[in-house]
């Protein structure tokens, strides 16, 4: 799933193929969390005040939605090192951070398919999911994962002058 996304340069080429597809291997295991805590279902302060920041901001009608739930430790890692200057990125201020608990997701948002992990990452144009990344594979991942499902299915031009994950 996140092998596809990984570009040549985060597996050196001199390294023999065993030797690589081993680490790539290891990279998706390690960074595709597919079991996540037991979650009493109630929405914190943090998603509260996320929620009403959307609610208030003007809408291009895209969003990027974080399926989280309470005792999630991938959701605790994304919020320490990317929920601090998402909404100043380009890609926050393209698509505006919207978080839903796993246990509510509202009846308006449109998904593909259920959502079963968390976090989960959809990009969602007009209430419609257009493409996910399920997981958190980290900050160095995360930043070119998103501009790469930004740009494919919602248009979106990543200003590679200033990137955050740099």
């Amino acid at each position: 799933m996140i092998a596809q996304f990984l570009p040549n340069r985060y597996i050196p080429n001199h390294l023999p193929h065993l030797l690589r597809q081993s680490l790539l291997t290891l990279v998706v295991l390690l960074f595709s969390p597919l079991v996540a805590l037991a979650a009493s279902g109630t929405e914190t302060a943090g998603t509260q005040a996320a929620n009403q920041a959307a609610r208030t901001a003007p809408s291009s009608g895209v969003e990027l939605v974080m399926v989280e739930q309470q005792g999630c430790e991938w959701c605790r890692r994304w919020n320490e090192e990317i929920a601090p200057i998402y909404p100043k990125t380009t890609e926050g201020a393209f698509a505006p951070l919207r978080r839903v608990d796993l246990r509510a997701i509202p009846d308006d948002l449109k998904t593909a398919r259920r959502v079963n992990f968390t976090p989960t990452f959809l990009i969602v144009k007009d209430s419609h999911e257009m493409a996910r990344l399920e997981g958190y594979p980290g900050e160095d991942f995360f930043w070119p994962l998103l501009a790469q499902l930004l740009s494919k299915h919602v248009g979106f031009t990543p200003d590679t002058a200033e990137s955050p994950g740099s």
